[in-house]
């Protein structure tokens, strides 16, 4: 219960973040039968959906193993359906970040990887 709180003031310190930056939130925790996005954001024609990561010790040289090719891939799959799901925004540029939350910031690492 405890790292499920954690997760939750991760990802809402996520959305200030991105809105504090000029991005429009769009969803939060959009999931389908294939993945879920903890955020999707928008600013001017770029579509962003991110994967928050709430951790005290761990760094960017640690995203390999949290984000791991099958986690990228239902990232992904649930991107392409929310994509689906609004057809206006289907020409919108698209890229995937990761928010590292932690206790001294965030780290935002645009283009963590590669996109639907």
């Amino acid at each position: 219960m405890k790292q499920h709180l954690k997760g939750l003031r991760g990802e809402e310190a996520a959305a200030r973040y991105m809105t504090e930056r000029g991005y429009e939130v769009l969803a939060r925790n959009f999931r389908s039968r294939r993945g879920e996005v903890d955020l999707i954001v928008r600013r001017d024609d770029t579509l962003v959906f991110i994967e928050v990561k709430s951790w005290d010790a761990y760094g960017a040289d640690s995203l390999e193993y949290a984000i791991d090719a099958r986690k990228q891939r239902r990232i992904r799959e649930a991107g392409s359906f929310f994509v689906y799901r609004h057809p206006h925004l289907a020409a919108m540029s698209m890229r995937f970040d990761v928010l590292l939350v932690r206790p001294g910031g965030i780290d935002h690492l645009e283009n963590a990887f590669d996109g639907v």
